[in-house]
């Protein structure tokens, strides 16, 4: 069994997990200090999870983002970086601060993370740099997630710089070189949409 989101009651929050009461049963997911601090029990929450299945047991890790958990699962993709490290990352930086430091080459930045030395955090840059984003469970980010009965929506500046990169690499560029342009750009304009963001990568990216 794969459980990819839970929604419902939090039961009790801990140092690092959460409990969470769907139909009188209570489910414990291993939980970053950022979204455990937002999170108290009888708040009404929506949780995306990550599951992790071995022989001995059953693992969940919680969520406020579909685009965190799929960061999480791509950082586990580079040598040495397992589950504890990688959520300790997710909970350091946004996904979005994490797309730009990778874009940047900001090791700096990475190494905010708990138990995340330079060394781990430049390998985990020249794996993932220049490399596309990873895409929701099922091709789409869900855009929401739910505490204390509030929707909060995923901050658009992220997937507008996602969408943008997208489509400057369908034009031809190289995903460094692309991702790099539309950084440059939203720093320019915070508020850009993907339409901005493109029209201004494209400047950045013309030979000068």
């Amino acid at each position: 069994m794969i459980i990819g989101r839970l929604r419902g009651e939090i039961a009790t929050v801990g140092t690092d997990s959460v409990m969470i009461d769907i139909g009188g049963v209570g489910y414990v997911a291993l939980a970053g200090a950022r979204l455990l601090s937002r999170l108290s029990p009888g708040d009404k929450a929506e949780l995306h999870i990550e599951t992790r299945v071995t022989e001995s047991s059953i693992t969940l890790f919680a969520f406020e983002s579909d685009e965190a958990r799929a960061w999480f699962v791509r950082l586990q993709d580079v040598p040495g970086v397992a589950g504890k490290s990688a959520m300790a990352i997710m909970d350091a930086v946004s996904p979005a601060e994490l797309m730009d430091a990778l874009a940047m080459g900001d090791a700096a930045t990475i190494s905010r993370a708990k138990g995340v030395g330079k060394k781990l955090a430049e390998r985990i840059i020249g794996e993932l740099s220049g490399k596309p984003p990873p895409m929701g469970r099922f091709g789409a980010f869900t855009q929401h997630t739910s505490t204390k009965e509030t929707e909060t929506q995923m901050p658009a500046a992220a997937g507008s710089r996602s969408e943008a990169v997208s489509a400057l690499v369908n034009l031809g560029y190289a995903q460094a070189d692309a991702s790099k342009a539309v950084l440059a750009a939203s720093r320019n304009n915070p508020e850009a949409d993907t339409s901005a963001l493109i029209r201004a990568g494209l400047k950045e990216l013309a030979p000068s």
